[in-house]
């Protein structure tokens, strides 16, 4: 006699209802891939209306931080030490690599302020809070860690509200 056979579960997918694959740019992106999650991002440069996904905010937060980082390190390599011989102090001074690093520091700043708070905003919708809320990072000392906690919560099914569709269910924008 044999054993009977049984299925595994099937679970339901993270995308919206309806979607197959990538769901639309208003639409949040559950279980993002690094990939999808930055050019998401870029796509929805100054976008402030919707949601952003937990997996869409960490990934842009881990591309940002290894970005600024590798810049950072261009601009601190690129220091030159001199000794001025008179008092024996020494000091560093920017050397070309240095310059270039902290130019290229300076654009990548200004180039992702907005869409980082454009996502920073879209992120406290799909926590159902105001994106307003992100004006706490302002609060000396405390208002940082506040806005991070809420960017680590979980979504809520009542931040549907801010979605804004703009096309018809079946489209599938940024193929």
């Amino acid at each position: 006699m044999s054993a009977p056979q049984y299925q595994s579960p099937q679970y339901p997918s993270q995308t919206p209802a309806g979607f197959q694959g990538e769901p639309p740019l208003w639409a949040p992106y559950y279980g993002a891939p690094l990939k999808a999650a930055v050019q998401r991002v870029f796509k929805k440069y100054a976008t402030f209306s919707g949601r952003a996904s937990r997996a869409e905010y960490w990934w842009w937060a881990l591309v940002n931080a290894i970005v600024t980082a590798v810049l950072e390190v261009i601009a601190t390599v690129g220091m030159v030490g001199s000794t001025d011989p008179n008092t024996g102090y020494s000091t560093v001074t920017p050397g070309p690599l240095s310059i270039i690093g902290y130019i290229l520091l300076a654009v990548w700043g200004l180039g992702i302020i907005v869409p980082s708070l454009a996502l920073t905003v879209r992120r406290l919708h799909d926590v159902n809070m105001s994106g307003w809320m992100i004006l706490l990072g302002l609060v000396p000392f405390v208002g940082g860690l506040i806005v991070l906690i809420f960017m680590l919560l979980a979504p809520k099914p009542e931040g549907q509200r801010f979605d804004v569709p703009t096309a018809a269910a079946g489209t599938v924008y940024g193929r």
